[in-house]
């Protein structure tokens, strides 16, 4: 049996509870971590609250955090009404999901390893978490950050970032192949921008610590 996190961004986390239910009817346990990036900015816009992005993390004031909650517990039920009865939503603040303070962004983490024991329970029971990525603090925390950092702390053999990309675009053609060292250097030469940057950061990380990380077609490599 091999432990999978699967993270699904916001525009896809319907769709992509197909990939969590095939998964787990192939044997395998997975653990879900969604996004909900667009409903976020959306409601934000909506209220008047500033968007601000720093390196692709979301600058967020305790007003901010109020709208990051409510859209992210939106998505999280229809990502598990999409699952179906195997899903179980479990909220990271809750349960336990750390976070270093990046008091620079305001109320927001950079998420740790950790194993929360609701998870393991969850995974006992051959169900699967749907887990929302706000840490205890409360602190928002990037979903990407969050779904690699629980990877590693749960011990899993792959993370797949599913989202409405094919994968990491190196010199207009999405990589098969994107060495951790090279896709390092690709960012520290600012060659991307936007929200594939914390992506990136975090499936490097996932892979440096012997976990097949995937993006869309892209295989990250340690």
């Amino acid at each position: 049996m091999t432990r999978v996190v699967l993270k699904v961004g916001g525009r896809v986390a319907a769709a992509a509870a197909a990939d969590a239910g095939g998964l787990h009817a192939a044997g395998h346990e997975v653990v879900v971590v969604h996004g909900a990036g667009p409903q976020i900015t959306a409601e934000m816009e909506r209220r008047g609250v500033p968007v601000e992005f720093v390196d692709g993390r979301r600058v967020t004031t305790p007003a901010g955090l109020d709208i990051v909650r409510s859209s992210l517990l939106a998505v999280q039920a229809e990502v598990c009404q999409a699952i179906g009865r195997l899903a179980r939503p479990l909220a990271g603040d809750v349960i336990g999901l750390r976070a270093t303070p990046v008091t620079r962004l305001g109320l927001v983490g950079q998420a740790m390893p950790c194993a929360p024991q609701a998870i393991l329970d969850v995974l006992a029971a051959r169900r699967i978490p749907v887990v929302l990525p706000l840490a205890s603090g409360p602190l928002n925390v990037n979903a990407d950050e969050a779904a690699a950092a629980l990877a590693v702390g749960l011990g899993a053999a792959r993370i797949v970032f599913a989202s409405d990309v094919p994968g990491v675009v190196v010199d207009g053609t999405v990589a098969t192949e994107l060495p951790a060292a090279h896709a390092a250097g690709l960012l520290r030469e600012g060659a991307f921008e936007g929200g594939i940057v914390p992506k990136l950061m975090a499936a490097i990380g996932s892979a440096r610590h012997g976990i097949r990380t995937e993006i869309g077609a892209t295989t990250v490599t340690a």
